[in-house]
């Protein structure tokens, strides 16, 4: 199987150039995707993207990963409804070495015949002149052209419209593109579908300036089955820097897809072969209970994007979670484990000597277990409040610090799901 056949199957062509699927079968080519640095971190909506220049690279062929240092300055309008906020060139800076960082876990920078590059298109969009760049590429495109493209069209029919600035985007992609071609003999640019009209503008460029034949290749953008936005929780955006989304919530995310979604998943963010991915649907249709295949999901990714450590990690941690003593996790892991609840700060003075009563945590304003302290003490004497996963029956407990996890912090839970974390300061 060749890389075109590899991403069909796995649903990754939407749209194509005609002859691509035949140049992918006889030659190793040049292929870039460009990823926007407007934040410190990639998120797992890029991650296809990445997948995708891996798979590439795994079947013998040259990936070229581009940071935009140049075009981060304006701002890709494809799929937003707003004019983006303009970063300043220190932390456009910052973001392309952050996301660098990201992508040398995807891509092998030291492959003897077919490494990857990364390239940020600063190099040559910083240094060109208006005048310049007006009369040698901008000639090239028609106003009518550019209002055909459905990340302008889109923006025209806002009530914000669009800018010049975030207008010219797809010249300056378009000029990338030719840029790739000279430089390194790139000839195929992928991305998302919201990226087709680019795409094809760099395609039409090149033929017009340099008679040759490139090409495009775009997959669907990601939504769930329920039609949601992939990657976009109640919590906000899943990312894959450990310091914005802890590796344990990456995790998770993952191992909570629905079962109507999980096949697709790991077919798109895995490199399990086909016959694996049978078996695990054949078990999904089974024994759906299990989530076997949630499970096999959630490992890979997180293998993938934070290391094998840390999967061990979050399997120990979802262990605990949901059966063991929580006070087997340090402090740092309990409060990645349970990152989403509600927490409250009581001075640590209060859990030294007598302690502080348990119904009193319980039913404090910003702890919210109880309403009152007689509701609290009738939660406890029916078994149905828990100190750091263990189940307490004693009313007239009272909490001090050497109880604490590492003398930090408890997590109160009321029945099976409403947790809050007391934290000692």
């Amino acid at each position: 199987m060749n890389v075109y056949d590899e991403f069909h199957w796995r649903g990754m062509v939407y749209d194509v150039t005609d002859g691509l699927s035949d140049l992918l079968a006889k030659e190793s080519v040049t292929a870039y995707i460009g990823f926007d640095p407007t934040a410190s971190s990639l998120h797992v909506g890029n991650l296809l993207t990445l997948m995708g220049l891996a798979r590439l690279q795994r079947f013998g062929h040259s990936p070229i990963a581009i940071v935009g240092g140049g075009t981060g300055m304006i701002g890709d309008p494809s799929g937003k409804s707003l004019e983006r906020v303009l970063l300043s060139t220190e932390q456009i800076q910052e973001n392309v070495a952050s996301v660098q960082r990201q992508l040398e876990r995807f891509l092998d920078f030291g492959a003897a015949t077919n490494a990857a590059r990364l390239v940020n298109n600063a190099e040559w969009l910083a240094h060109i002149d208006v005048l310049s760049f007006l009369r040698d590429t901008g000639k090239h495109f028609t106003v009518s052209y550019i209002l055909q493209k459905e990340s302008v069209s889109r923006r025209l029919e806002s009530e914000e419209g669009i800018s010049f600035t975030e207008f010219s985007y797809v010249i300056l992609q378009a000029y990338d593109f030719l840029q790739l071609l000279d430089r390194y003999g790139c000839v195929l640019q992928m991305g998302g579908s919201d990226q087709w009209g680019n795409i094809t503008a760099g395609i039409d460029l090149i033929r017009k300036l340099r008679a040759k034949k490139a090409h495009g290749l775009v997959w669907p953008l990601m939504k769930t089955a329920a039609g949601t936005k992939f990657g976009k929780t109640e919590t906000g955006t899943i990312w894959l820097d450990p310091v914005r989304t802890a590796p344990f919530k990456f995790y998770q995310f993952w191992l909570n897809t629905d079962d109507n979604d999980v096949l697709t998943l790991l077919k798109y963010f895995t490199f399990l072969e086909r016959s694996a991915i049978d078996e695990l649907e054949a078990v999904t249709r089974q024994t759906p209970e299990k989530r076997e295949a949630q499970r096999v999901l959630a490992r890979e990714v997180t293998s993938l994007v934070h290391g094998a450590d840390q999967v061990v990690r979050a399997e120990h941690a979802s262990s605990v979670l949901f059966g063991e003593d929580i006070a087997t996790l340090s402090a740092d892991q309990v409060l990645a484990v349970f990152g989403d609840v509600s927490s409250s700060t009581v001075p640590v003075a209060s859990f030294e000597g007598g302690g502080v009563p348990l119904v009193d945590l319980l039913a404090d304003p910003q702890v919210k277990l109880a309403g009152s302290k007689s509701e609290a003490r009738r939660l406890v004497q029916s078994g149905g409040v828990y100190v750091n996963n263990r189940r307490v029956s004693d009313p007239q407990l009272k909490l001090t610090r050497d109880q604490a996890i590492e003398g930090r912090l408890f997590v109160l839970r009321k029945g099976q799901k409403l947790n809050h974390v007391v934290r000692l300061a």
